[in-house]
């Protein structure tokens, strides 16, 4: 038997963040605790019906399908995008005659209500308030929405949009009800 000298364990990643994160100021180490923990996320909710409100006026509203609402994170891009469109498009979260989840938004031909809403990339591991440092910036965000839209479209989907940065009343009737968390982050 061949024994060896013993070395040390790397540390873990957590722990070098931690000791990095002890030497910035605290906005800096904020930041080094959002960005990338996460990728593009949305958050599905299937649906009998939906509206959505800007300025008071109804802008758009959808019958059977599902309520998107998409958060776009520091770093995501457009395989982030087809990702989701993929999913959206496909999952089977609609009934069957016989009540089982065998149907895509596809196969019922629903629609997709989209609404962008940063605040999916919320912090909340520290105080009371959450951060939104990894949210995508808006110039970065605005593209990254129209572009999982245009899939959707292209996916043979009617797609209705909210107003990108805008107050929204979103209204809606959760159909089962039935609401599905997505992270491009958590792929297999």
């Amino acid at each position: 038997m061949v024994s060896r000298p013993s070395t040390p364990a790397p540390p873990s990643a957590s722990r070098f963040i931690d000791t990095l994160s002890a030497s910035l100021a605290p906005d800096a180490a904020e930041l080094l605790y959002s960005v990338g923990r996460h990728g593009m996320r949305a958050l599905l909710q299937r649906v009998s019906g939906a509206s959505v409100e800007a300025d008071e006026q109804v802008i758009g509203s959808i019958d059977r399908g599902l309520v998107t609402l998409l958060g776009v994170a520091i770093g995501d891009g457009p395989d982030d995008a087809r990702y989701l469109v993929e999913k959206i498009l496909n999952l089977r979260i609609f009934e069957d005659a016989a009540g089982k989840l065998n149907y895509s938004l596809l196969s019922v031909r629903g629609a997709c209500l989209l609404i962008s809403q940063f605040t999916l990339c919320a912090n909340t591991r520290r105080g009371r308030r959450p951060d939104f440092l990894g949210a995508a910036p808006p110039e970065r965000a605005g593209p990254l929405v129209l572009d999982v839209a245009a899939r959707l479209r292209a996916g043979g989907v009617p797609v209705v949009e909210g107003r990108f940065g805008a107050h929204m009343v979103v209204r809606l009737a959760n159909d089962g009800p039935v609401t599905i968390w997505l992270d491009t982050r958590e792929r297999a």
